[in-house]
């Protein structure tokens, strides 16, 4: 057999469970119950907003049961703004907006962390403005061509 960088999975940051804690402890969820629906309707909504290699090795960086609803996913053609992401959210399951944005955050602040810096670098150039602060990362403008 020969080696292919990048099929080989690495060991998650933390277990499911540490997972669910850790956004259980984020979103002040009465119950890890409660936070295990957060990451299964926040990771199936990620999953149809981002691509190529930073999709491949985001799902490698969380635990496998994160992993599965994301990657079931098939991505749509372009991606959402960050606020698009959340009120798209909200509507799928019938909640508001504040709570979904809520939801969101919790989940991928946990999320952000277990990717860690360069692999968030990568994963927030490949999407619209916005998503920066889903991530608990500072939204920082991306530089506009001079007008000529």
């Amino acid at each position: 057999m020969f080696d292919q960088p990048g099929l080989h999975r690495q060991a998650p940051g933390m277990t499911y469970r540490q997972m669910l804690e850790a956004v259980r402890y984020e979103g002040a969820y009465p119950t890890a119950e409660r936070a295990e629906e957060a990451v299964h309707r926040v990771m199936t909504a990620l999953g149809r907003q981002i691509t190529g290699d930073a999709r491949v090795d985001l799902a490698g960086s969380l635990p496998v049961e994160a992993a599965l609803p994301f990657t079931a996913q098939v991505p749509d053609a372009a991606p959402l703004t960050g606020w698009g992401f959340v009120k798209d959210l909200a509507a799928r399951n019938g909640n508001s907006p504040a709570t979904a944005r809520w939801e969101t955050g919790a989940v991928l602040a946990v999320v952000s962390r277990l990717a860690g810096p360069v692999l968030m670098d990568r994963v927030l150039d490949g999407l619209p403005e916005g998503w920066a602060l889903l991530f608990g990362r500072a939204e920082l403008r991306r530089p506009q061509p001079a007008a000529a």
